[in-house]
Formats: C-alpha cells, structure tokens, sequence
C-alpha cells in the first residue's frame, strides 16, 4: 500500500474522531456509557463513509509458470495413405505426449488439416487437398505470445494454396518438420497445368495450353495424345532431358458439336514409372451455338445492303438473310434481329411484328424512304419539314457510352445522302453521331439510340453506308475498324431485353467433389438484394438415378449450396426460389481427379527449406527420439517463472456500506429507546 494512502486513512480517522469529539463531548456535560457508545457507533459511520472516498488498495503477486506450446500438426490427406499408417503417425505422437521431460516443458496441442485446419487428437487420411500454408498461417495468429514449436507430420505435397516454403512465422515460433514416406526420387513424366477457355463456339477452333514436367536426369521421349469424348484429335512427340524438364503445347482444336466435351490429355509413360496417375489428366469446355441471326428486310436493291451482310458476317457467329418486306411474322420469328432498310407502306407486316413482339431493330433511312408512312407507322422518331435531300457529314459524340467504339473514327469520312428537316425523338435516346452541313455542326442527330422499357432501337437517317466501309480499308488496308464497330451494335442490339432477378454463379466442370459449389443472388421486383428468400436446388443425375433436393444458404451477399459429397459424374439441376414463379437450370461436370495422387515421393528439400527459414530442423518418423530429445533440453523452451499484479481494494465496498448501515441503524435505535429523538 502506498504512502499516501496511509496518511489518508490516519487523517480520516483524526477527522473522524474530531467530529465525534464535537458533537457529543464537546462543551457536552452528561456522563455515562451511552455517550460513549453512541460516539462510537457515530466514528464507525464516519470512518467508514471516508473509507469509502479514499477507497484504499494493494498489490497482490500472483506466481505462475509459463511453459512453451507444443504444437502437433498432422497432414490429414489421402497422399498420407501411401506414405505411412495413421497407426504409425499416433504411435509417434503418444510416445511425444507421454514423454515425461516434454510434457513439464510444454503445453501440447493437436490439429490436423487438409482443406482446412481443425483441433482434433482423430488421426484420418480422408482429406482430398493440402493446404499446408493455410494450417500455418492460422497457427501463427491463434498462438501470438510465448514460445512455440510446431512439429510438422507431413509428406511435403501440397495441392492446394499458396507455397508452404515461403511462409515465415513470428519470431517466438519454431516449425521442426517430420518427413513422412519415401524420399527417394523416382523417374517421373505428369501432366501439368492445362488452360482452356470455359466456353467455345460452335464451328469455331480453340485453344488448349498444357504443359508436360518431367522429373529425371537422363534424355527421354514421349507421345502426349489430346482426345475430346474419347476421340484423338491431335498428337504429338516431346523430348525432355534433366536440363529442359518442361514443355508448353499449345493446340488449336476445332469445335464440332454442341455440348460439355471432355478434354483427356496423356503422356506415354516411362518405363518402369512407378506413378502413372499423373501420366492423365481431364478438363472439359462447353461447346455452344450463339449463333446471331440478323434479317434485313428491303424493299429494294442497293450496295448497303452487301455492306451490311459482309460486315457482320465477318464474325462467324452471325448470319444474315435477306428478305422481302412481305415476309409472314414466323419467317421474322427465326430472327435474333432485324434491320429494316428504307421502310415504305410495304412494311405494314413487318412494324405489326416488331410492335407485337417487343423485338430489338436498327432502321436506315434515305431518299427512298416514304416519310409519311414512317411517321405513322411508329413513335419512336418523326421528321418534318421540307426533306430534302442532302449530303450530311458525320461528328462522333465522343460522350457516347452505351457500348464501346474502339479504334472506329468517322474523321475525313465520305458524307451520307440524308434528309433535311426537324428530327423529334419520342424515346429516351443517346446520340451517337450529329449532322454537319457545308461545315456546320447541326444539333441534329444522324446516328442514334433510342430505347423504351425492355426494347432498343438504332436509326441512322442516312444511305450509302458502304462508302463508310471503303474509306476504312483505303485508310488501313483492312475492313477491321468498320465490321469491328458494326458488331458491337449488334451485340447491343441482340443482348437481352431483361435482366434476371435470379442469377447463377457456377463452374462447368469441376477438378474434383470439394471444389463443386453453386452461388445465387436472387433479387425483389426492384432489383434489390433479398437475403430473406426460401431457395432450394434440385440435383440429378444424368447418368444414373441420383436425385436430391437441398436448401441453398445465404452467405453474405449471396446464397451458396455444397456439393463436396457428390461423386464424379454429370449432373442437371435446377435452382427455385420459394413462392416466386423464379427457377434456373443448368449443367455441371465433376471429374474424377485426385490431385493427392500426382506425387508419391515426399518433398524433404521443402520442407528443410521450411524449417530453416523458421529457426527449426528437419526430422524422419524412424527418428522421432531425436526430436523428442531436442525437445526436451533445448534452452529455448525452458519453462519461465512470472508474475501478475492484482491490484486489490483494502476493505470491499459492501462491507463498509453494511457498516454504515448497521451503525446508522444501531444509533437510531438506541437514542429512540432512550427517548433522544
């Protein structure tokens, strides 16, 4: 207790003896034992009241003894399997935990990871992934203060995250790696990493990139075979030696058919290779049809119309047909798009469609256009005046921004044959080029976008287009800029007129069941997040008899569902959202890859490395007593004696208040009996 807080408490008691001095024997002439017993029950009020304002304290020491931690990190994947016994792993880590020297040292603790990190003493080869950077990194934040040591039980190959070897701990934090399995090096030639495009279109030729490792000293050769569903479609032989271990093939195949296709690449084995599973490997790609057809409907003949066709034909996804304004609406039904050229009375038909379907359609106008019938016949534009026809020059709008324009420019291009007079636009709009007239810039515009709820619309008051796409290729020698330009208006034009309140988030095809997750975001009538929705998932098997029905829970921003119990195999399903007429469906491939089978030798030179950037050794399983020995007299984990101050009042404060209480009580009642009050 502190100085002053003595000096305190003795002059609470001066002043409370003082106080009572003055109130009953001060100029006070009775006599007797009641005095003196009330005057003491009056000092004890206070005495404890003044107690309670200083309210007094002092330091307790506690002593304890702080032992280092002890940490038991076992690799719970299936590559262990091949590598040791869980047998073994827990016969060396009882004979750890029963040693009498550690145990005083250390306070043990046990995990085992694999996808994950958990506290378990369960010793179980069941994981399908290693993530050997992910167990560390989390023990490095739970176990902040004192000594630690981490005792590695792993193989040293590691499927999943980022390198182990470069992970470095606190600095009170030792890794001492126990090698488990075969660290002999074995002759080996796998299947790397394979990059292929999620999605292919039909008739068209991708890309697939893989690259072929080889482990080894001598020079070797071999064939690696690509086969789709099981048909080879390209071949090749490598040569690889101890100085050149790898090679990149890139192959360009084409797509023939609609559908998931299974892409198996193989490398010939090597004689008296002792693994092979990594000698394949499977990806797969989504063959699709999205093909975009566009119908220009005209009542004439003009060399636009060719323009058109070759521009937008120069991308293999798009087709074009030519057709009569006095066509029957299913002929227009088969279009994805339709560009009305020069509309007259004879498109009647053709505006009932577009008004009855909602359908998306571009209009080109000029001097054959008959004004009074277009007036009529729509609302989204009206031109009046006198139309007569004239040269027009175009200005881009460079604060267009509905869809990209890339390197297309209209600078020193050939002008259009439009039609003067005042242009009204009914529709909410944005333009994309203005007029220009003898070197004037009119507020007119000559290239625009209109669009009302889920319909858009292009219009162009201007024939001759084609000089447009000859002046790109006398400028560049190339028609690129020109189609380029009119294919971003015709993904514009032909994306879709909704947008979905039930969106999917998910992968074609899986490598493996613990990666497969599906995600959903599920939107109100106002296109807001709901995270109050009831949705569920319908799985089934393609191939066989397998169905299931799951909730999908909400994480966040999102919901997700699970699928890490289902097995290799194709599956369709369907995600619903409760008492909302919402469903989605889809398609999904989980293949049966296991990437703990591609290794068989342990990583003994990682994990040294590892050890040794974090101030530990390396270890084998038939070596366990030398860990067990450093352990137990290494100077780093001796056991460290210290202490806690527990700073503690003098009196506790219910005490005094009781005191008070009673002695307040006791006064009362004595002077009431004696007839004082």
């Amino acid at each position: 207790m502190e100085l002053s807080t003595v000096l305190l408490i003795l002059l609470a008691v001066a002043a409370a003896l003082t106080l009572v001095y003055f109130q009953y024997f001060y100029k006070n002439p009775k006599k007797g034992s009641l005095k003196i017993i009330l005057a003491a029950l009056r000092f004890v009020t206070l005495f404890c009241g003044l107690l309670l304002l200083i309210n007094p304290k002092f330091i307790s020491k506690d002593y304890f003894v702080e032992k280092a931690n002890l940490i038991l990190l076992v690799d719970n994947s299936t590559s262990m399997k091949d590598a040791s016994s869980e047998t073994e792993i827990a016969q060396a880590i009882a004979q750890i935990r029963q040693n009498d020297a550690i145990s005083e040292r250390f306070t043990i603790h046990q995990y085992g990871f694999g996808n994950t990190i958990t506290a378990t003493d369960t010793i179980r080869f069941d994981q399908g992934n290693t993530d050997i950077s992910n167990a560390l990194s989390t023990l490095n934040d739970v176990f902040v203060n004192g000594n630690n040591a981490i005792v590695l039980f792993s193989d040293g190959n590691q499927t999943l995250g980022r390198d182990f070897e470069y992970v470095t701990l606190n600095e009170n934090t030792t890794v001492n790696p126990v090698v488990v399995g075969d660290t002999t090096q074995y002759e080996d030639v796998s299947i790397g990493l394979i990059n292929v495009n999620k999605f292919a279109f039909l008739r068209n030729s991708f890309p697939i990139e893989t690259s072929i490792r080889y482990q080894g000293s001598r020079p070797i050769s071999s064939t690696v075979t690509i086969s789709i569903n099981g048909s080879r479609v390209h071949q090749e032989k490598i040569n690889l030696d101890g100085t050149k271990n790898s090679q990149t093939l890139n192959t360009l195949v084409e797509a023939q058919s609609v559908g998931i296709k299974t892409i198996k690449i193989e490398v010939g084995k090597l004689e008296n290779e002792r693994n092979t599973a990594n000698n394949v490997k499977e990806t797969a790609i989504e063959v699709i049809d999205e093909k975009t057809n566009v119908a220009i409907v005209s009542d004439m003949l003009h060399p636009d119309i060719g323009a058109l066709k070759k521009s937008i034909e120069s991308n293999e996804q798009r087709s074009v047909t030519l057709l009569k304004p006095n066509i029957s609406q299913s002929e227009l039904q088969e279009s994805d798009l339709t560009i009305l050229y020069q509309p007259n009375r004879n498109f009647r038909s053709v505006y009932e469609f577009l008004e009855n379907s909602g359908a998306n359609y571009f209009t080109i106008t000029g001097s054959k256009t008959d004004w009074n019938y277009l007036n009529r016949a729509q609302e989204s534009f009206k031109v009046s005046g006198s139309r007569q026809p004239e040269d027009i020059l175009p200005v881009l709008n460079n604060a267009f921004g509905l869809f990209g324009l890339g390197e297309f420019s209209v600078d020193g291009f050939p002008p259009l044959q439009g039609t003067l007079g005042d242009i009204q636009l009914n529709k909410d709009s944005e333009i994309l080029m203005f007029q220009q007239l003898q070197g004037i810039n009119l507020d007119k515009p000559l290239f625009a976008i209109l669009t009302e709820a889920n319909q858009k619309e292009a219009v162009l008051f201007g024939e001759d287009i084609w000089r447009w796409r000859a002046q790109v290729y006398r400028n560049d020698q190339s028609f690129q800029k020109f189609d380029d330009f009119i294919g971003n208006l015709m993904v514009y034009l032909g994306s879709d007129r909704q947008r979905n309140r039930l969106e999917l988030d998910y992968e074609l095809v899986f490598d493996n069941a613990s990666m497969a997750k599906i995600r959903a975001s599920y939107f109100d009538e106002s296109y807001q997040f709901d995270p109050n929705a009831s949705i569920s998932i319908k799985i089934e098997g393609k191939d066989t008899d397998f169905s299931r029905v799951s909730p999908v829970l909400l994480k966040g921003s999102f919901y997700e569902v699970d699928l890490s119990d289902l097995q290799a195999g194709e599956y369709n399903f369907t995600v619903t959202v409760q008492d909302e007429n919402l469903k989605r469906s889809g398609t999904f491939r989980i293949l049966d890859f296991n990437p703990e089978k591609q290794l068989i030798s342990a990583n003994y030179k990682k994990m040294q490395r590892l050890a040794q950037k974090n101030g530990g050794q390396i270890y084998y399983l038939d070596g366990i007593e030398t860990l067990q020995n450093d352990l137990a007299t290494g100077e780093e984990f001796l056991p460290v004696q210290k202490s806690r101050d527990n700073i503690v009042s003098l009196i506790d404060f219910r005490i005094l208040l009781g005191l008070i209480i009673l002695s307040l009580a006791a006064e009362w009642f004595i002077r009431k009996y004696n007839g004082l009050i």
